[in-house]
């Protein structure tokens, strides 16, 4: 189960877990610095970090405030910095948040408040574990640690969705008439929220890179560097995919349009038939009414119906086939 840890820095190099902040806190005697990860806290544990580490109430309230934008904000102890996190789950895109403070001898993460049981942070304890050489010169090098981290998991979440979008283009080619076009404008509203964290994401990295904030050194910033060119590649996937599912929801409506074209032509046919065989048989109808009024004598007498009734029905068919031939011209001038 996901919970809170906490760590200590020793100026020998050496970094060891402790049972609770406050402790955490009071090892800065010896000297190093600490780590705090918060997961999920309550609003209590985190006031207690105003008086002993100087952090500030307002961003307490940021980090209690899961519907904040990515930001970066320098104060007198710390610099604040609200990122998020991508976890694709099909069918949705869930962006939690996730809080930093870095102080000259500490490095607290916030994480899983709102985000309904999901892990922004999973496993960084064991990643900092595999990095602990670089994790020990400071708590630039750490954060840069966390940051890479959640950075690089941004990816999992694009590369499922560039999946989603080539699937979505062949269901669309094979079935238009079946296709869902909720599944396009559910990917769409997913790449416009990616976008806009991803920008503000990328707008830190370049205060950070260019030296805003005190706490992070000189010799860590290259190391913040290759994180704001990943930033700004998967900035550019994400209009790169907005661009596709603008293509695809105009190629829906076209073949759409065709579908139903094909089928009004195809009616337009059925209807044309039809007028053909009614204006055909309309005068051979009004001849049979007309001349058959004399019930089987065919006004000719009944001693003259054998011929009579054969020479009514060549004009008949005469007349048809005159009447076929009429209008067969009239449909090529036309």
């Amino acid at each position: 189960m996901p919970g809170s840890k906490f760590y200590h820095f020793s100026p020998t190099g050496l970094h060891y877990s402790v049972e609770s902040a406050s402790k955490a806190i009071e090892a800065l005697k010896e000297g190093g610095f600490i780590w705090l990860n918060f997961y999920n806290p309550e609003r209590k544990d985190l006031s207690a970090l105003v008086d002993n580490l100087g952090v500030h109430p307002l961003s307490i309230e940021d980090c209690m405030d899961a519907s904040q934008v990515p930001k970066i904000e320098h104060f007198p102890d710390n610099s604040f910095i609200i990122f998020n996190s991508f976890i694709y789950s099909r069918p949705s895109l869930f962006l939690d948040e996730i809080d930093l403070f870095i102080g000259k001898n500490y490095v607290i993460t916030v994480s899983g408040i709102n985000s309904e049981g999901r892990e922004p942070l999973e496993g960084i304890e064991s990643l900092v574990e595999i990095e602990a050489g670089t994790a020990v010169k400071g708590p630039a090098f750490l954060l840069h640690i966390i940051l890479d981290q959640v950075v690089d998991r941004k990816f999992h979440a694009i590369e499922t969705l560039e999946d989603e979008l080539e699937t979505a283009e062949e269901e669309l080619i094979r079935n238009p008439e079946k296709f869902n076009p909720a599944d396009l404008i559910r990917l769409r509203r997913d790449l416009l929220n990616m976008r806009k964290s991803l920008y503000h994401e990328r707008e830190i990295l370049v205060k950070i890179c260019r030296l805003d904030s005190s706490f992070i050194t000189d010799k860590s910033i290259f190391h913040y560097r290759d994180i704001y060119d990943h930033l700004a590649k998967f900035l550019e996937l994400s209009e790169t995919y907005r661009e596709i599912v603008t293509s695809l929801m105009e190629l829906y409506t076209s073949l759409l349009n065709n579908i139903m074209t094909n089928a009004s032509n195809q009616t337009n046919l059925s209807v044309r038939r039809l007028t053909l065989i009614a204006t055909i048989f309309m005068p051979l109808t009004l001849l049979a009414s007309i001349l058959g009024m004399s019930e089987w004598s065919m006004i000719t007498g009944p001693e003259n119906w054998k011929i009579a009734y054969p020479l009514f029905i060549a004009g008949m068919i005469v007349l048809a086939f005159l009447s076929y031939l009429l209008i067969r011209r009239m449909e090529k001038k036309s």
